[in-house]
C-alpha cells in the first residue's frame, strides 16, 4: 500500500500535516448501536407474575433503577454479612483488583510517550595515544582525563499518531480490566446468593423427607403391630420397610450436597473448609422482592459488565489498526545533548572545562521489510474484526439471558402454585388414605402411593420455590448488577473515565 493511498484512507492529507504538524490515523473507535428491534420478548411483558397462595405478586418495573446492593432485597442479614465478609476476602475479586491496579500503572506509564525523554548522562574516560609528524618516529602524548556531564533528550515526533493510538490501547485495556473487575464483583455475589438459596432449598428438603421417614416409621410401627395381631400379611410390613430404607436412602446424598455447598460458601467466602460454617440460610429467613426491574434493551449494553469488556477489548483492537498503520509511514525522532567537558571531575563541578552541545534529526521511512509491516496491519485489522464478532457474540448471550429469566420467572410463579395445589391434595389423599386402611376400606397398596405421591410433592414444592429464589436473583445478574448505583465503590474499582458512570446514567433516565 502506498503512502498516499494510507494516508488517504486515514483521513490525513500531506497539507494538513504541513500545517498541523500531525494527525491520528486508522480509524476511529465507535461504539456499535443496539438494533433498534432488540428486545427481551416477542409478547408485551406483563405487568406481574401470577398470584401465589401464601407468596408476593412480583411486579415488573420497566425502565427502574437497580440496587447495586441488590442482594439486600432478600432482607437476610446473614446473606448480607457473607457478601460483606466475601468481598473483602474472595481471593478471585482481590485477583481482578491487582490486575486492574496493573493495567492503571501501564495507563500510567504509557502515557509518557507523548513527551520528550530526558537523561543525565556522567562520563569519566582515562585516554592515551600516539601521534605521528610525518618525521617517522611516533610522539607518545601523555594520558589524560575527560569528564563530561550532560543531559540527552531524545523525541519521536507523533506524525501520524502512532504515539496516541498506542496509548488509547492502553487506556481502553485499562477498561477493560475495570469492567472485569465489576464482572468479577457481579460473579462472586450472584454465586453467594445462589448458594445460599441451594443451601437453603437443600435443608428444606432434607428436613420434608426427615418428616416423611418419620411418618413412615410410625406407620411401619402400626403394621408391626397389626401383623402380630394377625390382621395384615407379612409381605405389607416388608413393604412398608422397603419404602422406609428407600426414603432413608435419600437423606445421604441431600446431606454429601448440604457439606458441599458450606464448603463452596467457605471458599467464596475465602475461608477454608475445616473453619466454622459462616450461616445456615433457611427459605423461610429469604424474602422474594416484589419489584423487579426491567432495563430497557437500550440501557444493557452500557450496564453489563461482561458487554462493556468486550467494547472495551474490540476499542483497543481498533486502535491497534491505527498503531500498525503508522508504522508503515515515515518516523522522525529529534536528539539534543549539553553538556560539560573538562579534565578533572574537580574542574567540572568547578564551572571549568569547554561546553559542549549537539542537535540531530532523523527520518526514517520503511521501505523493505519483507512484508512484514503490511501483514501486520492485515493481522490488526482481522483481530479488530474478530474483536468485533465477540462484541455481538456477547450482546447477544446477554440479551438472551434476560429473556430467559424474564420467562422463568413466570413460570416460576405458575410453577409454584401448582405445587402448592398438587401438595394440598397429596396430603389430603394421605390422610384420608390412612384413615380408611386403619379401618380396613382400603388397601396397603392404596396407602404406599399415597406415601409416595406426598413425598414427591413436598420436595417438587421445595424444588420450585428454591427456583422463584434463584431466578430472581438471575435478573439482577442478568442486568448488570446495579454497579454504577454504588455510592461508594472501592477504590480499585473506581471507573478512570467518568463517563462510563455518566453513559450508564444518562441511559437510564
Amino acid at each position: 500500500m502506498s503512502l498516499a493511498k494510507i494516508i488517504s484512507n486515514t483521513g490525513c492529507t500531506a497539507a494538513v500535516v504541513a500545517l498541523l504538524a500531525g494527525c491520528t490515523i486508522g480509524p476511529d473507535f465507535e461504539r456499535p448501536d443496539v438494533a433498534p428491534s432488540a428486545g427481551f420478548t416477542r409478547e408485551p411483558l406483563p405487568a406481574s407474575t401470577v398470584a401465589v397462595d401464601g407468596g408476593p405478586v412480583q411486579n415488573f418495573r420497566v425502565d427502574d433503577g437497580i440496587s447495586a446492593q441488590w442482594w439486600t432485597l432478600f432482607q437476610s442479614p446473614q446473606l448480607n454479612a457473607l457478601i460483606d465478609h466475601a468481598l473483602a476476602n474472595n481471593p478471585t475479586l482481590q485477583s481482578a483488583e491487582a490486575s486492574l491496579r496493573q493495567a492503571q500503572a501501564l495507563l500510567a506509564a504509557q502515557r509518557s510517550i507523548l513527551f520528550p525523554a530526558i537523561d543525565g548522562q556522567v562520563n569519566a574516560a582515562r585516554q592515551q595515544s600516539y601521534a605521528n609528524f610525518g618525521s617517522g618516529s611516533a610522539v607518545t602524548i601523555p594520558p589524560f582525563t575527560i569528564t563530561s556531564a550532560s543531559l540527552q533528550l531524545s523525541y519521536a515526533i507523533d506524525l501520524w499518531g502512532t504515539s496516541r493510538r498506542a496509548l488509547e490501547t492502553t487506556r481502553a485495556q485499562a477498561e477493560q480490566a475495570q469492567f472485569q473487575l465489576e464482572a468479577a464483583h457481579l460473579t462472586l455475589t450472584s454465586n453467594i446468593v445462589i448458594a445460599a438459596v441451594q443451601q437453603a432449598a437443600l435443608r428444606a428438603q432434607f428436613e420434608a423427607t426427615r418428616t416423611i421417614l418419620d411418618a413412615q416409621e410410625q406407620q411401619l410401627g402400626v403394621l408391626r403391630r397389626q401383623l402380630e395381631l394377625g390382621g395384615i400379611a407379612e409381605a405389607d410390613v416388608l413393604t412398608q420397610q422397603t419404602g422406609v430404607a428407600q426414603t432413608r436412602a435419600q437423606l445421604p446424598p441431600i446431606e454429601r450436597a448440604l457439606a458441599q455447598t458450606g464448603n463452596q460458601l467457605l471458599a467464596l467466602a475465602g475461608r477454608f473448609p475445616n473453619d466454622p460454617l459462616i450461616s445456615q440460610f433457611d427459605l423461610a429467613e429469604l424474602r422474594l422482592p416484589e419489584n423487579l426491574p426491567v432495563s430497557l434493551p437500550s440501557q444493557l449494553v452500557v450496564q453489563r459488565p461482561d458487554i462493556r469488556a468486550a467494547e472495551a477489548y474490540m476499542h483497543a483492537a481498533n486502535a491497534q489498526i491505527g498503531v500498525a498503520t503508522g508504522l508503515m509511514l515515515p518516523q522522525i525522532s529529534i536528539n539534543a545533548n549539553y553538556g560539560r567537558s573538562a579534565s578533572s571531575f574537580e574542574t567540572l563541578i568547578s564551572g571549568g572545562g569547554s561546553t559542549v552541545w549537539g542537535l540531530a534529526a532523523g527520518l526514517t521511512q520503511p521501505i523493505f521489510h519483507g512484508g512484514e509491516l503490511r501483514n501486520r496491519r492485515r493481522a490488526a485489522i482481522a483481530a479488530f474484526d474478530a474483536a468485533a464478532a465477540q462484541y455481538r457474540g456477547t450482546v447477544l448471550g446477554a440479551f438472551q439471558n434476560v429473556a430467559d429469566v424474564l420467562q422463568a420467572l413466570q413460570i416460576d410463579a405458575s410453577a409454584v402454585q401448582a405445587q402448592l395445589d398438587a401438595e394440598r391434595a397429596a396430603a389430603e389423599n394421605l390422610t384420608i388414605a390412612q384413615n380408611r386402611f386403619q379401618s380396613g376400606a382400603t388397601s396397603f397398596l392404596t396407602l404406599l402411593d399415597a406415601q409416595r405421591t406426598y413425598q414427591q410433592t413436598r420436595i417438587a414444592l421445595v424444588q420450585a420455590q428454591s427456583a422463584r429464589y434463584t431466578d430472581t436473583a438471575a435478573l439482577f445478574i442478568a442486568l448488570g448488577g446495579g454497579w454504577w448505583n454504588r455510592e461508594a465503590p472501592p477504590q480499585q474499582a473506581q471507573i478512570e473515565n467518568a463517563q462510563t458512570v455518566a453513559a450508564v446514567q444518562a441511559g437510564a433516565k
